[in-house]
């Protein structure tokens, strides 16, 4: 019951995207927000369609968590490579939405 309290909290104060409203354009990290709130919703499917680079940002998190309690051996190498692996999903996301999304408003 408290999750869903959390969650319509989460749905209603959601931050608008600055470089949205001045450009019309999606910034990389547009619909972070709404993903995670299907993600707690449990809703996988529609969270991975809304913005794919969630779920690797919050095993990322994870991993600097037990790398900063020292539980992570070669933390910091795993961690260079979990950052460039997000970071290569975020744009590949982004890339794929801007053309979609061009080729939606060219039809």
């Amino acid at each position: 019951m408290y999750l869903l309290g959390i969650i319509s909290w989460l749905e209603g104060h959601q931050i608008p995207c600055p470089l949205k409203l001045l450009t019309g354009f999606d910034c990389p990290g547009c619909g972070i927000q709404r993903s995670l709130a299907l993600l707690l919703k449990g809703d996988l499917a529609n969270s991975f369609i809304m913005y794919p680079a969630l779920l690797p940002i919050i095993l990322l998190l994870g991993l600097l968590i037990l790398h900063l309690a020292g539980k992570l051996k070669k933390g910091t190498i795993i961690l260079k490579y979990s950052y460039i692996f997000c970071a290569g999903i975020i744009m590949l996301g982004y890339i794929y939405k801007l053309i979609f999304t061009k080729t939606q408003l060219l039809s």
